[in-house]
């Protein structure tokens, strides 16, 4: 063979190959080795036609798959046979909008220093807050379909000056084809209402932000994905005053630090938090504090959400404040989706802000903030938005054409398309009518940007669920999936497994077959069915839903499980805190099981086990109660509780043992770590049930209670220290955020064997 003869290839490579400076790659490296050709977009990949000696061609593979950027992720890499034609350089083609498939769309990015860098140095970008190039800057947010060009996106309305064409066209560039190319000759700008007052210049807007935070007030700032609500977080009036005029009453704040160093004065930081706080995707991290902070901020709780600036803005804002940390919400009422309008932000907002500062430049996806946990020496994705969405998650089985729902809270949905999983942004609660118009809108967004038209739908058994209603109005074959099994096939989908596992899913509510409230779950299960192998034994919830947002009730429920009719004579000074009428309606509930519907729910049973402790008797956010239980745990303590194991696992010993510590003053903090250690030996005891009479020895874990650091580290450590081989989350929320992964992989399944 004459290696020296030059030949023809095309190149497809598929994956996060556009918007972050692929092509400008491919073509340096082709200069570099002198191959002739050219490369372009396409709507499903990028194609390269290559033209040199077989050597050279070996060389330059390889080099795209070694060298590619830092934003690059190649999925696959295809090499086919082409005929050699009469090029004499390399070039970039125009983008070709040539399939029903898509190539993946890249997140929105942080931006980096050289950008920010050039704020300083460009003549034409001084002091401009929407900097950005190829590694850098908003994607997701700004884009309406795909390919990814800029008429395509949200900046077609803004013209290029003759300087940033000049960039955008130079292949040696850093901003070449990116597409939110702009300077402050003709890109967005920013303008600030403070009541009569309006103010379009932007070191004048930054100037009066600041003057405004230092005063103690708030002001609403416009990001990528959505409005802000930013104050001085270590002002205790101004925190406190946003808190009321948000409606937020005690659920914690995130605060951004100026840069880590400060960061680390008031939270510990490993590594790998480290890591997530600097990475691109710039999330909210929940670490541990280690200074005090006003209480205002995260209501005594003892972990706080940091994050880190990742716009221009940001960084010119600590800058000009000179402040160390800011409260950084999400710009709504509490309940509704981020507001990303500019008139709706100046309607609402300024209820909740003394100023509101806008831009020009439109949010067509909206994307809260991510958040992520390291846990185990790995990070875990809490909510899953900007910076993560759209990556999609690759699954095991053909999914395409089929929509997957999602829960009521926390809400995400998917879309299959091909053999991946297109994950939505976090949504949130469907309890509101904007936020299911939120929902309801970025379904046909994402069907239109991923080009697929569902052809099945799965949703929740739960007939109530705002997504299971919706599901049933498409008119297309449903499939319906048990709550707690799509968190297992989530869990299952991350890791590419199709095989029965040993399934524990436990969190606060999921419709159960029975039609009870399930949460408890100890399931054999596989990607197509599962069957309930044991669970928590069931008490009433006495005042219905009530009973999730009054953990006394849950208290008294466990009470009466235990003791009967003697419940109230368990812990007096529990009940003084509750209306007498309220206590003997819901005994009453209990005894002629009237309101009372029965719950395996382990959240319920760490209510229980809060309010009998005194943390909490009423809840004013999602599972206070849990959280707190969990920060009194001792750590040192190596006790539990006795409790019986079968088809349901009964609590009864548990709660005796709980009152005879109380009744004999046992400090609170050991009676929490002995619960949390009895929920350890529970699911290692029931996991050994299980291995001896199936041969199954790998286990999932899923569901909200493994966001408890003290569960989740425990039962990892002592499941694998008796030998199974344990799965979790990392990629998707354990939380509900992932159900819907879950969904599309057991409909995939279903659908593969002919059980739809």
């Amino acid at each position: 063979m004459n290696t020296d003869k030059e030949i023809a290839r095309y190149i497809i490579v598929k994956g996060l190959v556009q918007g972050i400076g692929f092509r400008p790659f491919i073509y340096k490296i082709a200069s570099e080795l002198a191959v002739v050709g050219w490369v372009e977009n396409r709507s499903d990949s990028v194609w390269i036609f290559a033209q040199a000696t077989s050597k050279i061609l070996d060389s330059f593979v390889s080099s795209i798959q070694d060298d590619a950027p830092p934003l690059c992720k190649i999925e696959s890499l295809e090499i086919r046979e082409a005929v050699a034609e009469a090029y004499a350089t390399f070039s970039i083609r125009e983008s070709r909008d040539s399939s029903t498939e898509v190539t993946r769309i890249s997140p929105d990015i942080a931006v980096c220093d050289a950008c920010l860098e050039d704020m300083q140095k460009q003549p034409h970008r001084i002091n401009y807050p929407f900097v950005n190039c190829t590694l850098c800057g908003p994607r997701f947010s700004i884009i309406k379909d795909v390919p990814y060009d800029r008429e395509k996106t949200t900046m077609h309305t803004f013209a290029m000056c003759d300087q940033c064409k000049k960039e955008y066209t130079d292949i040696t560039d850093r901003r070449f084809h990116a597409q939110p190319v702009a300077c402050n000759n003709c890109g967005p700008l920013y303008t600030m209402q403070a009541g009569t007052i309006t103010v379009s210049n932007f070191s004048e807007i930054v100037e009066t932000t600041s003057r405004l935070i230092i005063e103690g007030k708030s002001v609403a700032v416009k990001g990528i994905g959505g409005y802000h609500l930013a104050c001085n977080a270590l002002d205790q009036n101004a925190v406190d005053a946003l808190r009321k005029r948000k409606r937020r009453d005690h659920k914690p704040f995130a605060v951004m630090f100026a840069d880590v160093d400060v960061a680390k004065e008031y939270v510990h930081l490993i590594q790998e938090e480290i890591d997530q706080l600097l990475s691109p995707e710039r999330p909210i991290v929940l670490c541990k504090l280690k200074k005090e902070i006003p209480e205002a901020i995260n209501t005594g709780l003892d972990t706080l959400g940091v994050f880190l600036p990742y716009m221009p803005f940001h960084y010119a804002l600590f800058e000009k404040t000179g402040l160390q940390a800011l409260v950084f919400t999400s710009g709504n009422f509490s309940d509704d989706p981020i507001v990303i309008d500019n008139g709706h932000a100046q309607d609402s907002l300024s209820a909740i802000a003394d100023a509101v500062v806008s831009h020009n430049r439109d949010i067509y996806n909206r994307v809260d903030d991510s958040v992520v946990t390291v846990m185990a020496g790995t990070s875990r994705i809490l909510r899953r938005s900007r910076g993560y969405v759209p990556t999609p998650i690759q699954l095991t089985h053909n999914c395409e054409g089929i929509f997957a729902a999602g829960a009521e809270l926390k809400n995400c949905f998917a879309l299959g398309v091909g053999t991946t999983a297109q994950v939505s942004q976090h949504i949130g609660d469907l309890k509101t009518v904007d936020t299911y118009s939120f929902y309801t809108e970025t379904i046909k967004r994402f069907s239109k940007l991923f080009r697929t038209t569902p052809s099945h739908v799965v949703c929740d058994l739960h007939p109530d669920y705002l997504s299971t209603q919706y599901s049933r109005e498409l008119s297309l074959p449903i499939i319906e999936v048990q709550h707690h099994h799509a968190h297992i096939a989530s869990c299952m989908a991350e890791h590419g497994l199709d095989e029965p596992v040993i399934g524990i899913s436990l969190d606060g509510t999921g419709y159960g077959e029975d039609g009870a409230v399930w949460g408890g779950e100890f399931l054999i299960a596989d990607l197509q069915s599962f069957k309930r192998f044991s669970h928590l034994a069931y008490v009433g919830m006495p005042g219905g839903d009530r009973a999730a947002l009054e953990p006394w009730r849950m208290a008294l429920s466990y009470l009466y499980a235990c003791y009967g009719n003697a419940a109230l004579d368990q812990l007096v000074d529990l009940f003084k805190v509750v209306p007498k009428d309220h206590l003997e309606m819901a005994l009453l509930s209990l005894e002629k099981d009237i309101n009372a519907p029965k719950t395996s729910s382990m959240g319920r049973f760490f209510d229980a086990v809060a309010a009998l402790l005194g943390l909490c008797h009423y809840h004013r956010f999602e599972a206070e109660g849990a959280m707190r239980l969990e920060i009194i745990a001792g750590q040192t303590v190596d006790e539990s509780y006795a409790f019986e194991c079968g088809a349901e696992i009964k609590t009864e010993k548990v709660i005796a043992g709980i009152i005879q510590d109380l009744n004999k003053k046992v400090p609170t903090e050991i009676i929490a770590a002995k619960f949390h250690n009895t929920i350890v030996r529970i699911i290692l005891a029931v996991s050994e049930a299980i291995r001896s009479k199936e041969h199954i020895d790998r286990v999932v874990l899923s569901g909200g209670t493994f966001q408890n650091r003290y569960i989740f580290t425990r039962t990892l450590k002592t499941l694998r220290e008796s030998g199974f081989s344990v799965y979790t989350h990392s990629r998707v929320p354990c939380n509900d955020g992932g159900i819907a992964l879950g969904q599309l992989a057991i409909a995939a399944k279903r659908r593969m064997v002919g059980c739809v």
